[in-house]
């Protein structure tokens, strides 16, 4: 049980709230309410801070258990890494470990962005996929009341902890643990589905719990980016819809509790040559938008980062046949590339489109899943799609 009285966070849920409004997370009073009655601090007692340690490695920094004098920490609108992929963790230190986060608890802004846009109204049943912390779903339970809220999470041991909190403040959704992709209670309904965990495409079994004019909203993940899709499901089983302004990114849909499965790659191809380049890192790296064009173009590629032997760092798109090609952080707008050719050609073309099209911004993209499985994404205003 959290060492914090709940009467002492108070005022940090009160700042909180604010600073949501002043982001334009927060838009409407019942969201409002919620984010002013549900303590944070209850479902993050411990958390991970990344940090470079004394001997230059970057390691995640176990913060202990909350006492007054920490809370601030817990109620700043930052994203709280939560657990550790056991596979990937290396314990460097007394309280420090290296490796990938499996759960956290969410950017607030962002979580009040997505709650916003379901549009959520009084006795709406609502479905979460991820129950993580159980924060999200405290806060669901605060804006509906428990009896209308379900939660769904790969991992039994999270699911435990989420209950036992939950139940410290007075709430007692139904959890149940599977894989959120295609377990759910049978024989019930949802006007919305919620999803703090990202997906290559919709789970069929998503559209199926779906009532017909019900709310999908969920990280869509197409690879070298990907962001939030809000859809309206029909009667049809159609779900159509758009990216959202509310731009944010989860952690991968995961089928066993604690671990990510290991991709295989090709080895990278020789190197070709170097050239001139009209996209440079910098463009990529500070445009959201465009690293969305780019997956829908480039849909079998990933973008990583590149560490040369000399210590040039570098943004590399490389495909599963080997094939790559990259440019520098800093230096002359060059490209080196191998493997097979026009990998960077196309980035240089989305690149010249997105720059004639007046740099549209992800909710100027549509998305819509058919009835017989097929994907697709559009440009609003003209028209151009991509098949997925």
């Amino acid at each position: 049980m959290s060492a914090t009285p709940h009467y002492a966070a108070r005022p940090h849920l009160a700042d909180l709230v604010e600073e949501l409004k002043a982001k334009g997370a927060i838009r409407s009073e019942p969201w409002a309410e919620a984010f002013a009655t549900v303590p944070r601090h209850v479902f993050v007692p411990r958390w991970y801070e990344q940090e470079t340690n004394d001997r230059g490695i970057t390691v995640w920094r176990l913060q202990h258990s909350i006492h007054e004098d920490r809370l601030p920490q817990v109620y700043r609108d930052t994203t709280l890494v939560t657990a550790l992929d056991p596979n990937t963790a290396e314990q460097v230190d007394t309280n420090a470990w290296t490796g990938f986060p499996t759960s956290s608890s969410t950017l607030p802004s962002l979580m009040a962005g997505m709650l916003e846009d379901l549009t959520i109204e009084d006795g709406h049943r609502v479905l979460e996929i991820g129950t993580g912390t159980g924060y999200n779903a405290a806060l669901l339970c605060a804006r509906l009341g428990d009896g209308l809220v379900h939660s769904i999470d790969i991992d039994r041991a999270l699911i435990a902890t989420a209950r036992e909190r939950l139940a410290q403040i007075n709430y007692r959704p139904q959890i149940i643990d599977g894989d959120g992709r295609d377990c759910f209670p049978t024989g019930i309904e949802y006007d919305r589905i919620i999803a703090t965990c990202s997906v290559p495409h919709i789970p069929p079994a998503w559209i199926d719990r779906t009532r017909p004019d019900g709310i999908i909203l969920t990280d869509l993940d197409l690879g070298i980016e990907g962001g939030l899709v809000r859809l309206s499901v029909d009667a049809d089983h159609r779900a159509f819809g758009h990216f959202t302004a509310s731009g944010g990114r989860f952690m991968p849909a995961r089928s066993e509790a604690t671990a990510y499965p290991r991709r295989d790659r090709a080895p990278l191809a020789p190197e070709t040559a170097t050239r001139a380049t009209t996209v440079t890192a910098a463009d990529i790296r500070s445009n959201y938008p465009f690293r969305l064009l780019l997956a829908l173009e480039l849909r079998d590629a990933e973008l990583v980062y590149h560490s040369a032997d000399d210590g040039t760092m570098s943004i590399q798109l490389q495909q599963p046949d080997g094939s790559w090609a990259r440019t520098p952080f800093v230096g002359d707008a060059t490209v080196t590339h191998g493997g097979l050719p026009g990998l960077w050609q196309k980035a240089e073309a989305a690149w010249a489109w997105w720059n004639e099209h007046g740099r549209p911004s992800q909710d100027r993209f549509g998305y819509a899943r058919e009835p017989w499985g097929t994907a697709r994404a559009w440009h609003i205003p003209t028209g151009r799609h991509w098949d997925l």
